[in-house]
């Protein structure tokens, strides 16, 4: 029979391919919100899209499963119980904002619940400085990377069709949409789903299961599944901002904006920086209709999911701290 370690430390891989669920459901948005809201696919069609590229980025690697799992917390003083708050922690700052309608990083739910429950454990210690810095660094890099690239791709875009037939350039623009946003779907799977992978891996070797960080196929294969099975269970309110609510969109302003958000997302996977990949698409959007006008994004909605961004880091840390705190009062209530 199982003993009651190896028990806990799967049902702890549950939680994790939990939390990739959720992922997948709330980030949906991030790789279908251009296709739905152009009406280039339906939204059943596009969450089918969407799932199988997402499922299909195992093609991209494993930097970001490196960095997340044993580049931003020292492993040595982590155990299985403090990625278990972390989880914690990232779950209920997920399911929150989801309810909210509010499009924030999974990503950074992830990372600052995992610091979070760490630092409860072991203070300032178990953070990794040069880990942290490009994450960070790319928190206020991204969103204004995908904005910069949406302007200048629909700049362009405007520029080389200027002389078309409106009605020949839509139609052709709704069939490039479809590699665009494939492209899209792809780099947010590879990025995203890393992150759990990181995770579980990192649980592996705090547990005593596997001596070296690495990434099996069997971590990499379970997080992508549960990564599209997420996003197959949509992420409707979401999508209604991100397509709907920052500013309208055109075939044409999608292929750029979708351009500009997987460039960024390849090149920071590329690096093994786990960015979000909300953050990229919500500038890569607001770009696109601040080039036409600076009145059309609506800044209002932007603002308000700055917001949400600034807090999800140490939102999520706080939760899983008070969740690491019940696990151990709990563990040791327990005989």
């Amino acid at each position: 029979m199982p003993d009651a370690g190896l028990l806990f430390v799967a049902f702890v891989v549950l939680v994790a391919l939990a939390f990739d669920f959720t992922n997948g459901m709330h980030d949906a948005a991030n790789s279908i919100a251009t296709i739905v809201s152009t009406r280039v696919l339906s939204p059943r069609q596009a969450v089918i899209f969407a799932a199988f590229f997402n499922f299909i980025a195992f093609l991209l690697g494993t930097r970001v499963a490196h960095t997340v799992g044993a580049g931003m917390i020292d492993i040595s003083v982590v155990k299985p119980e403090v990625i278990f708050a972390g989880l914690l922690g990232a779950i209920g700052w997920n399911i929150f904002t989801w309810r909210m309608g509010l499009p924030t990083s999974s990503s950074h739910a992830l990372i600052g619940g995992y610091a979070g429950a760490a630092m409860v454990k072991a203070g300032h210690a178990a953070i990794i400085v040069s880990g942290w810095v490009k994450t960070l660094l790319f928190i206020f890099v991204a969103p204004f990377l995908g904005l910069a690239l949406g302007s200048v791709f629909i700049t362009a875009a405007t520029w080389l069709v200027r002389r078309g037939n409106p009605a020949r350039i839509n139609k052709a623009a709704r069939r490039v949409q479809l590699l665009t946003a494939a492209l899209n779907c792809l780099a947010h799977g590879g990025n995203d789903a890393q992150k759990t992978m990181g995770i579980i891996a990192g649980l592996m070797v705090s547990a005593g299961y596997m001596e070296t960080f690495s990434i099996p196929l069997w971590i990499k294969m379970s997080a992508l599944t549960a990564l599209a099975l997420g996003t197959l269970s949509g992420g409707w309110r979401i999508v209604k901002t991100m397509g709907q609510r920052i500013t309208k969109i055109r075939p044409l302003d999608a292929i750029s904006a979708d351009s500009a958000s997987f460039a960024s997302i390849f090149l920071a996977t590329h690096f093994g920086v786990p960015v979000s990949t909300t953050h990229v698409i919500t500038g890569a959007i607001s770009g696109v209709g601040a080039a036409k006008r600076l009145s059309a994004v609506r800044w209002g909605v932007t603002l308000k999911i700055v917001w949400a961004w600034i807090f999800t880091i140490p939102g999520a840390a706080l939760a899983a701290g008070l969740a690491y705190t019940l696990v151990r009062l709990v563990g040791t209530a327990i005989p």
